[in-house]
């Protein structure tokens, strides 16, 4: 390659889109991994009824696209050779015959489907969905939607021609090809996880036909290019090549440099993960963890807390009124003496419990309780439950001694010290901090020939800032600590169920 084509090569341009579930955040990568420019657009979040969770993909697509514009606007945009993107998972978007949404999304963190998610374990029953999927039934899932909106929206049921998770909703406006990925298919409880296709008896349970479903690919292989009109709408050159995506965990991963065997990846966005990779499939006894497909073409099993970082939210904005979340952190000084303790349940809660009844609770309140108390304890509350994924494959032999970190909550010195020591393992923050947008635009670049490989991208990309080592006087404590939080979801169970009634 002489040295005119590798300049011409090294100068182009991908664009990572990293859909969440407040907003949008858009970045440009060039080929070397610096990130050029980033964008990020709001939209709303609505919640119809206690415990419902939606929105309306239309705002999605104008975030998308207005995001994109402002972008590449005055960037050069000839340059840009790929979009992909990173996801929120398991949201069901229905469309009909002729492409048009027909009622909002029903998100990840919505619980309304417990009746389906227990129709799914306890009829059809556990071992059948884990022989189909690799993972059992989960409120937050897409089957058991499906199965909600067929038993409560008959008619709209009955209009479904394409059923689309988030993402790919919006790769499909761009390019018209109607596809996902296997990382993000591996949350629908639709996905035979370990072969990588549909499962036709999961379809049949769910009353759907296989050809509602995408086309499913890798997550950095090419599934179409950017439509011509589309293109000249967004100021985009003819020819961009949209690439599968995945997951917003998966991708997070792949953004944070674990890939491969072994890695481990702790998010705290919205939600909260812990992330571990893996060659060879597997699945834990009990279906504690998700065993999903990862973004490199392998395999990786995944804890989620449904609250983590909106926790600390919820109390800083919502009780505390304050948006100065730093402040509220200066007074917090005696780690692991806490005697106050906070369940991150606010949206009820996936894994380990499976409980979509499950609810926020302080306990061990007294007199002399303190505002840095209680704001301690929602930090590491987060942590703790965090800390029950990572417990769930410690037995299953996988040794965990560092892991990588990102989403909001990362951004927290205090935070990063907590689960350093309340995990027992060393805490390693990247250089960049975009997550999901960067390992989406990662996996464009894979897609269009930049690198060979995904780990060859997170090799050359991926470099560590910083690294939180745990203190052993202060992991002896908090030991203690997580024994107690241990006991106070069994005790509180029982309440759980009795208020949701």
């Amino acid at each position: 390659m002489n040295d005119t084509v590798k300049e011409e090569k090294n100068c182009r341009q991908y664009i990572g889109v990293d859909l969440g579930t407040s907003a949008v955040k858009l970045i440009l990568m060039n080929a070397s991994g610096t990130i050029v420019k980033s964008v990020s657009k709001e939209y709303p979040l609505s919640f119809p009824k206690p415990g419902w969770s939606e929105q309306n993909p239309e705002d999605w697509k104008a975030a998308v696209f207005e995001g994109i514009k402002e972008l590449i606007e005055g960037t050069g945009s000839a340059r840009i050779a790929g979009i992909s993107f990173g996801g929120q998972m398991h949201g069901l978007v229905a469309l009909d015959e002729n492409d048009e949404v027909i009622r909002p999304a029903i998100l990840w963190n919505d619980g309304r489907s417990v009746k389906e998610t227990e129709y799914l374990n306890n009829v059809i029953g556990k071992d059948v969905l884990s022989k189909e999927t690799a993972n059992i039934a989960f409120a937050g899932f897409t089957a058991p939607k499906i199965l909600w909106m067929k038993e409560n929206e008959p008619e709209n049921f009955a209009r479904i021609r394409k059923i689309c998770l988030p993402k790919d909703y919006i790769a499909y406006c761009l390019s018209g090809v109607f596809s996902t990925d296997y990382s993000d298919a591996s949350g629908m409880l639709l996905l035979d996880v370990k072969n990588k296709k549909w499962s036709e008896k999961m379809c049949e349970i769910c009353g759907i036909d296989v050809s509602a479903l995408p086309a499913l690919y890798e997550s950095y292989e090419v599934t179409g290019v950017v439509k011509s009109e589309i293109a000249k709408e967004l100021g985009l050159p003819e020819g961009v090549k949209v690439i599968a995506g995945a997951g917003d965990n998966a991708a997070a991963a792949v953004g944070t440099g674990v890939v491969g065997d072994g890695g481990c990846n702790l998010s705290l966005g919205t939600s909260g993960t812990v992330f571990i990779t893996s060659t060879e499939f597997s699945v834990d006894e009990n279906n504690a963890l998700h065993s999903f497909d990862h973004a490199d073409g392998n395999y990786h099993l995944m804890g989620c807390v449904l609250s983590a970082a909106s926790c600390n939210k919820w109390w800083m904005e919502e009780i505390l009124k304050t948006d100065d979340f730093a402040a509220e952190q200066k007074g917090i000084e005696k780690l692991g003496e806490n005697h106050v303790f906070f369940l991150p349940y606010l949206m009820g809660e996936r894994s380990p419990h499976n409980n979509p009844n499950a609810r926020g609770t302080f306990i061990g309140l007294t007199m002399d309780s303190t505002r840095e108390d209680m704001t301690q304890a929602v930090l590491e509350g987060v942590a703790f439950g965090l800390r029950d994924s990572v417990e769930v494959a410690r037995t299953l032999g996988i040794k965990l001694e560092k892991t990588r970190i990102c989403g909001g909550g990362a951004a927290s010195p205090l935070w990063r010290k907590m689960i350093a020591n309340i995990m027992n393992m060393e805490v390693e923050r990247i250089t960049c901090s975009e997550g999901p947008g960067l390992g989406a635009a990662m996996l464009a670049a894979v897609g269009c020939g930049e690198y060979a490989s995904v780990k060859e991208a997170a090799e050359k990309i991926v470099k560590v800032l910083d690294t939180e080592k745990p203190d052993p006087q202060l992991v002896s404590l908090y030991e203690e600590k997580y024994r107690q939080f241990k006991a106070i979801y069994p005790a509180c169970k029982p309440v759980y169920d009795l208020i949701s009634c």
